[in-house]
C-alpha cells in the first residue's frame, strides 16, 4: 500500500510538473537582461515589461480582446445557459444530437473553424453586398460560437447536480414557475454561470486560430498583436506581455473561486 501511494504521488508530481514547467520558464524568460535568450542569462531586468506596457500595438489589441471578449460571453452565456436548460429539463427529441451540435466548435480545430467561418462570410457577402469579414460585429459573431459551447457544457453540468427537492418544495407552497425558477432555480444556478461566464471569456480573451482569417485592417486583438511582434522581432517582450495576460486570468480564476467554488462545478 505505502509503494502504491508513493508512485500514485509521484505520478502527481510528474504530470504537474510537466504542466507547469513550461509556464514557469516563460515567466523567468521575461525578467532576462538578454535580449536575445541565453541560459544562464547576464543579469536581470524589468525593461521588456516597461517596453510591453508602452507598445500602443499591445495595449489596442488588449482592449479590443477585452471588448470583444465582453460582448461575445455577454451574448453566448445568456443563450447557452437558455439551451442547457432546455436540454436538462425538457423531453426534446434528439437531446444527444443537438448537444453535439452545440458543443461542435469545441471539438473541430480551431484553424478549421476560422477558414469554414471565412468562406461563409465571404460567401454572405457576396448575397447581401455588405461588409462582414474584418468588422467587429463579425468578429464578435465568431466568439459567440466560442462561448456557447462552454456555457452549455459547464451550466449541464451544474444543473446536474442541483437537488430539484427544493423547486417542487416551492411550487407545493403555491409559488408559480416564473418565481421558482428567479428566486430559487436561477440563485442555485448561480455558481455554474458564473463560472461559464469566466471560462467563455478566457477562451475568447485567448483564441488566435478562429480570430487570424477574420480581422481587418487596423484592428487587432492582444494574441494577433503577439504574433505580428514575433514576426519582426524575437525577444523576451512577448514573455512579459504572455506574463501579464497569466497573472490576470490568474487573477480571475481566483476571484471567481472566492465566490463561487470552482472545483463543484469543473
Amino acid at each position: 500500500m505505502r509503494l502504491t501511494s508513493l508512485i500514485y504521488r509521484g505520478t502527481i508530481v510528474i504530470a504537474y510538473t510537466v504542466m507547469l514547467l513550461p509556464v514557469l520558464l516563460l515567466v523567468v524568460t521575461s525578467f532576462f537582461r538578454d535580449a536575445i535568450i541565453a541560459f544562464p542569462p547576464t543579469g536581470l531586468s524589468l525593461e521588456w515589461y516597461r517596453n510591453a506596457l508602452t507598445r500602443d500595438e499591445f495595449l489596442s489589441g488588449f482592449l479590443v480582446s477585452v471588448k470583444v471578449a465582453a460582448i461575445a460571453t455577454a451574448i453566448g452565456v445568456p443563450t447557452g445557459t437558455a439551451a442547457a436548460m432546455a436540454l436538462v429539463r425538457s423531453r426534446l427529441r434528439f437531446k444527444a444530437a443537438i448537444t453535439t451540435f452545440l458543443l461542435g466548435p469545441i471539438i473541430v480545430p480551431g484553424i478549421v473553424a476560422g477558414i469554414a467561418l471565412y468562406l461563409s462570410y465571404l460567401a454572405v457577402q457576396n448575397r447581401l453586398d455588405m461588409d462582414i469579414v474584418g468588422t467587429l460585429p463579425g468578429l464578435i459573431a465568431a466568439h459567440v460560437l466560442l462561448t456557447i459551447p462552454w456555457t452549455v457544457r459547464v451550466v449541464i453540468s451544474g444543473l446536474q447536480g442541483l437537488d430539484r427537492s427544493v423547486e417542487e418544495a416551492a411550487l407545493n407552497l403555491g409559488a408559480r414557475p416564473r418565481a421558482v425558477f428567479l428566486r430559487v432555480t436561477l440563485p442555485m444556478m448561480r455558481p455554474a454561470i458564473v463560472a461559464a461566464a469566466m471560462f467563455s471569456f478566457i477562451q475568447s480573451f485567448e483564441n488566435l486560430e478562429l480570430t487570424l482569417l477574420l480581422v481587418g485592417p487596423g484592428m487587432s486583438t492582444l494574441p494577433i498583436a503577439m504574433m505580428n511582434y514575433l514576426e519582426f522581432q524575437v525577444d523576451p517582450t512577448l514573455a512579459a506581455v504572455a506574463t501579464l495576460q497569466i497573472a490576470v486570468i490568474a487573477a480571475m480564476m481566483l476571484i471567481t473561486d472566492r465566490y463561487v467554488k470552482l472545483s463543484r462545478i469543473v
